[in-house]
C-alpha cells in the first residue's frame, strides 16, 4: 500500500483558513493556530448577529409604524388590532414603507383599521347592553 503524504491537503486547509482570515489584525491574521481561533468565533457571531438583524429591523418597522400611526389618531397595537380585525394581511416591513413612501396608501389603510374597531366597539356595547337588559328583565 502507498504511503500518503497530507501536506497538500493540510497546505489547503491553512490557505483556506487565512483567506478567511484576511483583514484581522495582527498575528490572527497570519497565524494558523491564532487565525483559525479567530475565524471560528467570526463565525460564531456572524450566525448570532444575523437573527439579531432580523430583530432590531422588525423593532425598527415597529417604530415607524407606530409613529405614523399616531399623526393618525391610533396607537401600534390598536392599529394592528384594526387591520387584523378588517382582514388585511400586511407584514411590519410592507406597512413601514408605505408610512414613509405612500402617506395617502396609509391613511387609507389607518382608515380601515378604525372602521374595523369601531364595527367591532358598537356590536360589543350592544351585546353588552342587551345582556344588561336580560338581566334587568329576569
Amino acid at each position: 500500500m502507498a504511503r500518503v503524504k497530507r501536506g497538500v491537503t493540510s497546505h489547503a486547509k491553512h490557505k483556506k483558513v487565512l483567506k478567511a482570515a484576511k483583514g484581522f489584525y495582527g498575528r490572527r491574521k497570519n497565524t494558523i493556530r491564532a487565525a483559525k481561533a479567530a475565524v471560528d468565533r467570526a463565525k460564531q457571531y456572524a450566525t448570532r448577529d444575523r437573527r439579531t438583524k432580523k430583530r432590531n429591523f422588525r423593532a425598527l418597522w415597529v417604530q415607524r409604524i407606530n409613529a405614523a400611526v399616531r399623526e393618525h389618531g391610533l396607537t401600534y397595537g390598536r392599529f394592528i388590532d384594526g387591520l387584523n380585525k378588517a382582514g388585511i394581511e400586511v407584514d411590519r416591513k410592507v406597512l413601514s414603507d408605505i408610512a414613509i413612501h405612500e402617506p395617502e396608501a396609509f391613511a387609507a389603510l389607518v382608515g380601515e383599521a378604525k372602521n374595523a374597531l369601531s364595527y367591532i366597539k358598537e356590536t360589543s356595547e350592544t351585546a353588552h347592553a342587551a345582556a344588561i337588559g336580560e338581566k334587568r328583565a329576569a
